[in-house]
């Protein structure tokens, strides 16, 4: 009898410890242009290109009791062709057409930073900041501009955030911080400007 208690306690415990452990998640962003874009230009032909600057795919760590195999991380393979389509349907808002004409203003739109953080003193994820960082290279003729836009969000939680949780987080920071990036007026204004 006290044998099966004690093989009881020891379960108990140990399911326990594993649901205090969280495994790595491999997110799929889905970012969106958020708002309305006014139109500045008029049919004219701009090249968009969006690269992966970031050190690594991946954010950072859920926390937890093993915060260094909780790893969350977001490939390049899978979030710069997403973000291109974006990025194209934006320009096409503001009134240009996406083409890679020679001699065409440019627009190269870099994924700077994108990190997930929970605290690393608790067993249990309670909260997770996330963020994101494009910058923005625009050059027509000899004019150039450069510009860095970010967004960021701190949510707490009642318990650790399944992938799907934290993959609407991640898709909602990129889509704001690309959003931002398309609301800078001197952006339109340059590539109209050729």
């Amino acid at each position: 009898m006290l044998q099966r208690l004690l093989f009881g306690l020891i379960t108990v415990t140990s399911l326990t410890l594993v649901g205090c452990a969280n495994s790595p998640q491999q997110l799929s962003p889905e970012p969106k242009i958020t708002t309305q874009l006014a139109p500045v230009g008029h049919g004219q032909p701009v090249s968009v290109r969006v690269v992966d600057g970031r050190p690594s795919p991946t954010l950072g760590s859920r926390g937890g009791l093993y915060p260094e195999t909780a790893l969350v991380s977001v490939n390049a393979q899978d979030v710069l062709p997403k973000l291109q389509a974006q990025a194209e349907a934006a320009v096409r808002l503001l009134g240009f057409t996406p083409a890679n004409s020679p001699g065409a203003p440019q627009l190269t739109i870099t994924l700077a930073e994108l990190k997930y953080q929970s605290p690393k003193d608790g067993l249990y994820v309670t909260e997770a900041s996330i963020g994101a960082t494009f910058k923005s290279d625009v050059s027509a003729g000899t004019r150039r501009y450069s510009g860095r836009y970010g967004a960021s969000l701190n949510q707490r939680f009642g318990m650790s955030p399944n992938q799907e949780t934290n993959t609407k987080l991640v898709s909602d920071v990129l889509s704001d911080a690309l959003t931002r990036l398309f609301k800078d007026p001197s952006i339109g204004s340059l590539l109209s400007a050729q």
